[in-house]
């Protein structure tokens, strides 16, 4: 492979303006593709083989006025300081709002305002529930002016109104997120490199890359079902991996100048090898994202997919549009004006030592210790994950002040906690001889269940062999009391069946919010086993080694624990949450946890491949284990460590958000990747690599032989390129056949002395 990509690179150098024409040609085909697409996207969740889904897919068959699969809204009006919304006035008033908001386009029917238990006790709040004939996605323009319209003209009278529900819209998210991390990887980029241009490449061919990836998966919404949230996180990945393997290359491509490479050969060299690094690491990544269609939700796997593909393009940009571009850059790739005098003097060789390079010292002087403090340390992270619930996000997690929070908050004042989340019980008589007795019955059952707080009567399709019965819990929705009715619910199934013939389900959001945290957890072991294991094959490959690809993965899980450990204690115990600017505790999103794994991993061992493939490098060119170590952070740490900056700012940009849903993914992404960077990859890997010594690089013999050798650390090209150049210049620099330098030193052979005969493996020695 590192052949393959020294002859690509040599070649997207020499012809630049092919490359760099044809991606123009591509960016421009999927731009006007995606500007003359018209697929949607969707926000629905698909549950396959859950109750929750049967119930819904029964709804729509046999109640298609209700439009189980259409968005919902609630109207929450309250009455002024010391009146009713039963006055005269203020009912009139309702009314009329009610009657507007019926004729309003795409609603399918409006409930009466003052019918029933919509009209709290006090008679200061009223509710009017509104449902559309269209999905979440597809409420148009036109919907939401009209809310807005009730709204306004609702307070115009005097009253208090406030929107909640699915089909209310978002106030449009902030962009300052994502133009702080761009600024912060712009500013680490420079420090980095100490020259505008090599700092500029990186941002560049990503921006390009990621642009292509988005309008790309635009246009696939043509063609299937699509998550809104799935180009949100193909963009955040795409960009992030894609400066990170820019900056690798990027980082090789200007040593291998400074080692006295012709710019053409120093892109071809830096291709070889550290871009064998950027394939292996995409392969991991997506590799992990892909994997989320284990899990057998639509939207986690259209997510996994789309960002599977970012990556992807990601890879191919830095293979083939980077050495393009690199040729354009020419000699100012190598300007380092805007470093310090010391580090000047690194790049030179000359001066102190790195940090990276003392701190790799520090670790392999004291491995023991580092090890135990660093695993003490994310194992105690750790201990909170062990109470962590989860649930979907709902209008709880809006901002304070926003029309869906106060919706929530009103209707939990005037009607108890447990009324935002209805359940709807689906009594399915159609194998029952009596359906009314059926439908009686299995109201009575209800009515005796603990945490009920009141039940509506039984409404029946047009056969009169379905009925709806809505209950209203006592508990919030998230609450484990909740949790727990829905299983009694369910429970009293059997039963119902065994004594009518009738079946009892249970749907709505709160069901569908337990459903989906339980497939999730059934999911999250098989999803692990996986994942882990594929990419412990593909590292097994990287570094020919078992021991190497184990320590990731272990690593990888404590990083993983103790930022679940963290979440919980911010966001469930209420730990530090007025630094967070958190306004109430809760449960931690269902699908976070699993896309954390899903993305961290990948990220995890971007930096493992990063680090350890450097290190492995030099170990085959000589070096004994401890100074293949600190070759490796001497080449690699500072790379890693930029990396690891870059995305650690762009995710901590989430918590200036307002929302708890994207502070916890903010925290969450943020705090995986100080962990997983600092801890586990720049301080236990190196610990734990020094304490197994030559054995980190043993491979048995009969895996030896079977396994593929992809030359990951460029061995074979080093040695074909010595080949070359001692059969084209015989009088410049070689290697004797002794090992003894002649007039030049071998480029690939270690810096230091004392690392033994380059290219004799340590195990010959």
């Amino acid at each position: 492979m590192a052949t393959f990509l020294y002859r690509l690179g040599r070649l997207a150098f020499r012809r630049r303006r092919l490359f760099v024409s044809l991606w123009i040609v591509v960016l421009a085909a999927v731009g006007i593709g995606a500007f003359s697409s018209s697929g949607s996207t969707t926000d629905g969740l698909s549950l396959p083989g859950t109750q929750s889904q049967q119930a819904i897919d029964l709804l729509q068959k046999e109640f298609p006025q209700a439009s189980a699969d259409g968005a919902t809204a609630r109207i929450v009006f309250e009455a002024p300081s010391g009146q009713k919304l039963t006055s005269a006035a203020n009912k009139a008033e309702v009314e009329s709002l009610t009657a507007k908001l019926a004729a309003s386009p795409q609603v399918a029917g409006v409930s009466a305002p003052f019918a029933d238990g919509q009209v709290s006790g006090s008679g200061t709040i009223a509710y009017v529930e509104v449902s559309y004939k269209v999905g979440q996605s597809d409420i148009s323009a036109a919907a939401y002016e009209a809310q807005a319209e009730v709204v306004e003209q609702a307070q115009q009278a005097g009253l208090t109104a406030s929107l909640g529900g699915n089909a209310v819209e978002d106030k449009a998210s902030s962009k300052l997120a994502e133009l702080l991390g761009l600024a912060v990887a712009a500013v680490v980029l420079v420090i980095t490199f100490g020259s505008l241009i090599a700092a500029g490449l990186p941002l560049l061919t990503a921006i390009f890359g990621v642009g292509a990836a988005v309008l790309s998966i635009t246009i696939a919404t043509q063609i299937w079902d699509m998550s809104s949230q799935a180009s949100t996180l193909a963009l955040m990945l795409g960009l992030a991996v894609a400066i990170d393997y820019a900056l690798l290359i990027v980082s090789r491509y200007r040593n291998e100048i400074r080692d006295g490479h012709d710019h053409e050969e120093a892109a071809g060299r830096a291709l070889g090898t550290a871009g064998s690094a950027v394939v292996f690491a995409g392969l991991t990544v997506i590799v992990a994202l892909a994997g989320l269609s284990v899990i057998g939700i639509a939207s986690l796997t259209s997510m996994g997919l789309a960002s599977a593909f970012a990556v992807a393009v990601a890879v191919l940009i830095a293979l083939t549009l980077l050495p393009a571009v690199l040729g354009f850059a020419g000699k100012r790739i190598t300007n380092n004006k805007m470093l310090t005098r010391r580090m000047k003097a690194v790049e030179r060789g000359e001066g102190r030592e790195t940090m990276g390079v003392r701190w790799a010292k520090f670790v392999t002087r004291h491995p023991v210790k580092v090890l135990a403090v660093s695993v003490a340390g994310l194992g105690l992270l750790a201990l909170p994950a062990t109470s962590l619930r989860l649930a979907l996000p709902d209008d709880s997690m809006k901002p304070p002040g926003s029309t869906q929070r106060v919706a929530y908050d009103t209707l939990s004042d005037g009607f108890g906690p447990g009324f935002n989340g209805p359940l709807t019980v689906v009594v399915d008589a159609r194998g029952s001889s009596d359906p009314q007795a059926a439908a009686t019955q299995a109201s009575s059952v209800l009515e005796t269940l603990d945490d009920v707080a009141g039940s509506s009567k039984a409404t029946f399709n047009a056969d009169g062999d379905v009925a709806l019965i809505g209950v209203i819990p006592q508990s919030a929705p998230s609450s484990q009391a909740t949790k727990d009715l829905v299983t009694d619910i369910r429970d009293q199934s059997g039963t119902l069946h065994k004594e009518t013939g009738a079946d009892l389900m249970v749907t709505g959001f709160t069901a569908v919010n337990i459903d989906v945290s339980a497939k999730l957890s059934q999911a999250l072991i098989p999803y692990l086993a996986i994942v882990v294991g594929m990419a412990l094959i593909l590292l097994m490959l990287v570094f020919r080694s078992i021991l190497v690809p184990l320590k990731a993965a272990l690593g990888f899980l404590l990083s993983v624990t103790a930022t679940l450990g963290l979440l919980v204690a911010v966001f469930q115990w209420g730990w530090m949450k007025d630094l967070f600017g958190i306004d109430q505790t809760g449960p931690i999103v269902s699908m976070l946890p699993i896309l954390l794994i899903g993305v961290v991993f990948g990220l995890a061992m971007d930096y493992e491949v990063f680090l350890v493939t450097r290190m492995r490098e030099e170990y085959v060119h000589g070096a004994t284990p401890k100074e293949a170590i600190i070759g490796g952070f001497r080449h690699s740490a500072r790379v890693v460590t930029a990396a690891a900056v870059i995305m650690i700012s762009v995710f901590s940009g989430f918590l200036l958000d307002d929302a708890a849903l994207i502070k916890s993914i903010g925290l969450g992404l943020a705090s995986a990747v100080l962990f997983d960077a600092f801890v586990v990859r720049m301080t236990i890997v190196p610990a734990v690599m020094a304490l197994l010594g030559h054995r980190s690089w043993t491979l048995p013999k009969w895996l030896d032989k079977i396994m593929p050798d992809v030359d990951v650390e460029g061995e074979k090209l080093r040695k074909v390129l010595a080949e070359r150049d001692l059969q084209s210049s015989p009088r410049e620099p070689v290697l004797t056949a002794a090992g003894a330098p002649s007039t030049h030193a071998d480029p690939y052979a270690a810096p230091n002395a004392g690392y033994g005969t380059p290219g004799t493996r340590n195990e010959d020695r």
